[in-house]
């Protein structure tokens, strides 16, 4: 298992709150990476510490390494923007900017990063995206004129489209429908094979289908990281069966 990121010894938090004990955790590449576990337990604070979002947070705090192709993101000469260009993020709710046009969106990091052939690349992120071919003839008109689950490939190819590494994913379809749901997996499934993805998900149904390893969190503290199959099927640890098999959470 070739690793994309080494998280070692993370500890976050905010002020006096503890959130995130000690986490090591091996994130394969090119391959997709659930974090599961109940509410609370510190899974979206994880991931927002991937790309150095959780710190833009009055109060929080984070310490430990999160190595990035071997570097260390939170090292003083590291430069926060590119590591968010370079791990990108699509969060819970679609959240397209409104005032713009969907092409604008899409646009609007390439734009920041000062990329070229804009036409381009915003045709790519949305074919990549699935989006393409529903929006090719109203890339002006606005996002909000989009059904959730086109909205939510929307901010996928806004993501798509500053070249990103890794695509994280906080619980990404649960504002949408079954069959929004179903082509948001089918895009991750396909996705994997040019980025390395971490998605969190609160259904482990979704987890159990898109997800090569899950690691399962409790409490701020990762109780077992593993391969899919092995977690669903054949957890070591007594609280990782009881949280799949529905006893608690």
């Amino acid at each position: 298992m070739e690793s994309k990121i080494e998280v070692v010894e993370l500890n976050a938090g905010f002020g006096s709150t503890h959130v995130l004990k000690n986490i090591t955790l091996s994130i394969p590449r090119n391959k997709v990476t659930a974090i599961i576990g109940p509410s609370g337990c510190g899974k979206s604070t994880f991931v927002r510490c991937l790309n150095r979002i959780h710190e833009l947070v009055p109060g929080a705090w984070v310490r430990g390494r999160v190595m990035l192709d071997g570097k260390n993101i939170y090292d003083s000469d590291a430069d926060p923007v590119e590591i968010r260009r370079r791990v990108g993020m699509v969060f819970q709710k679609p959240n397209p900017f409104p005032a713009m046009s969907i092409f604008d969106n899409v646009a609007y990091g390439p734009r920041i990063h000062r990329m070229k052939n804009i036409q381009e690349v915003v045709e790519d992120s949305l074919r990549k995206a699935a989006l393409w071919d529903e929006v090719r003839h109203r890339l002006k008109d606005s996002p909000v004129s989009l059904s959730g689950g086109q909205q939510q490939r929307l901010c996928i190819a806004r993501a798509l489209a500053v070249k990103p590494e890794v695509i994280l994913f906080d619980e990404p379809c649960s504002a949408l429908d079954p069959v929004s749901t179903a082509k948001i997996e089918e895009l991750i499934l396909e996705l994997k094979e040019s980025y390395t993805i971490v998605i969190v998900t609160h259904n482990m149904q979704q987890a159990a289908r898109v997800a090569d390893y899950t690691a399962f969190f409790l409490m701020g503290e990762l109780i077992e990281f593993g391969e899919t199959a092995q977690i669903f099927e054949n957890p070591r640890d007594k609280r990782t069966e009881d949280y799949i098999t529905g006893r608690f959470g």
